[in-house]
C-alpha cells in the first residue's frame, strides 16, 4: 500500500537547485508528486511505496551540494492518489 509523505527543509535551500534536486531523485525512485518554494523553504509531498519515499526523505536531508539544510520536518499520512508524476511548482 502507498503512503503519502509532506517534507519541509529549512535552511539555504531557495536559488541552489534543490527543486530540480528533489525532482530528480523523485524521478529516480519512481515517487509521484510535487515540490516547491514556500516562504519556510522548500515542501514537497510524495507518493509511494514506503521504502522509496524512506530514500527521498533521506535525499532530502541531504540537498543538492549547494545547499544546507539546517532542519527536515516530515508529516506521514495514506496516499491519495493524487499524482501521476513528480513536478515542480514555483
Amino acid at each position: 500500500m502507498d503512503e503519502r509523505v509532506q517534507v519541509l527543509v529549512s535552511g539555504r535551500v531557495q536559488g541552489v537547485g534543490f527543486r530540480y534536486f528533489a525532482a530528480h531523485v523523485a524521478r529516480d525512485l519512481g515517487v509521484r508528486g510535487i515540490v516547491r518554494n514556500t516562504s519556510e523553504g522548500v515542501e514537497a509531498v510524495a507518493e509511494g511505496a514506503r521504502p522509496s519515499l524512506d530514500q527521498f526523505v533521506d535525499a532530502m536531508r541531504r540537498g543538492p551540494h549547494s545547499a544546507e539544510v539546517t532542519d527536515v520536518t516530515t508529516a506521514w499520512s495514506d496516499a491519495k492518489g493524487a499524482f501521476a508524476g513528480f513536478s515542480i511548482e514555483p
